[in-house]
């Protein structure tokens, strides 16, 4: 197996779904070779709000790396802090958004479903 260095400074930004930020895909089948796995660096400005729903026998992690904001859960707000983190089952769903006059930095893992062989 070969090692792979991805200096995630380098990774081109982009703004797939208006409102959620930008992201930038760090870890993933092309970059690396990861097969069961997708990894991505997310930034959300104040206004901002990236919305999250695992599909089913899907897992997602989220880990906040710098910023503070709010994480909405079962229609609930959390107020949330770098350090913090969210993990989504299958068909649990979520979102994130940054404090007032904010920004959030996010580390963005997804596990889908894997069929079994």
């Amino acid at each position: 197996m070969a090692l792979t260095f991805i200096d995630t400074n380098q990774r081109p930004r982009t703004r797939p779904v208006a409102g959620q930020g930008e992201v930038a895909q760090i870890l993933n089948r092309e970059l690396c070779g990861a097969q069961n796995v997708a990894g991505s660096l997310r930034w959300l400005a104040d206004g901002e709000q990236l919305d999250l729903a695992s599909a089913a026998g899907g897992h997602q992690l989220v880990y906040l790396m710098e910023g503070a904001g709010v994480i909405t859960l079962n229609a609930k707000d959390y107020a949330v802090n770098k350090g913090a983190g969210i993990y989504l089952a299958p068909a649990e769903s979520a979102s994130i958004r940054a404090a007032p006059k904010g920004s959030l930095k996010l580390f963005h893992l997804l596990v889908p479903r894997v069929q079994d062989r």
